[in-house]
């Protein structure tokens, strides 16, 4: 499959991209975002521009893609609820909407977050926005999908950009093995999560609705996959 990524430079979406590079099952990739990578592969072809919605400066044909990862997303601390939505939302939206009309078997995974309000009136601010923004997209004329992760472990070298996830990491990291142990549906890995992703975009996979939580991620992505 060709695979449309965008939020490469993050932990989820640079996980995502490693097991896209290693996998069999994906023939190209096109990582559209505002920093470089610093990554070089014959399956990957780079698009650095400051508006990465829009898709004709970035020489992407919809129809000519299988499935676009969306890892793109922010923390909503200190920011107001306008400007998270503007990032969260907005952008979400300008890059899906175009997708769905020019290919609508295209499919489309976005990264949202366990604790997402589906309702939309909830107290939390960030839950709120991204149960809109799951929402919509799901309204939209192509397959989609919502990842709602919760706490995600980086391996495999992939790092962690947020300082916040840095600081979580190095203080709270030890203890991951021990929650995976005594509740291993709580934790994903990196790599399961990126592969959790390909799974959902490839023909012939069994998938649990079109929300799927930690452990249906965890499912997905541990079963056997052929990769280089």
């Amino acid at each position: 499959m060709n695979v449309i990524l965008f939020g490469a430079t993050g932990m989820l979406g640079r996980g995502v991209l490693r097991e896209c590079l290693r996998s069999d099952s994906v023939e190209s990739v096109v990582a559209v975002g505002r920093t470089p990578l610093g990554v070089s592969h014959p399956k990957l072809r780079e698009c650095v521009q400051s508006d990465p919605s829009d898709l004709a400066a970035a020489g992407i044909d919809p129809a000519a893609y299988d499935a676009c990862f969306y890892c793109l997303g922010v923390s909503s601390v200190g920011m107001n609820e306008e400007a998270y939505r503007r990032v969260t939302y907005d952008l979400t939206l300008a890059v899906a909407r175009p997708l769905a009309a020019a290919n609508p078997g295209m499919t489309f995974v976005y990264v949202s977050g366990e604790g997402t309000d589906s309702t939309e009136r909830g107290r939390s601010m960030w839950a709120r926005v991204k149960g809109k923004t799951e929402n919509d997209l799901l309204e939209l004329p192509f397959r989609a999908y919502m990842f709602r992760p919760g706490i995600v472990q980086p391996v495999r070298g992939v790092p962690s950009k947020a300082r916040l996830s840095r600081v979580f990491y190095a203080v709270l990291g030890p203890l991951v093995p021990l929650v995976r142990r005594i509740a291993p549906d709580l934790v994903i890995t990196s790599e399961a999560f990126g592969r959790a992703m390909i799974a959902v975009a490839s023909p012939g996979t069994e998938i649990p609705g079109h929300v799927l939580r930690p452990a249906d991620i965890n499912r997905l992505g541990t079963a056997p996959t052929r990769h280089n």
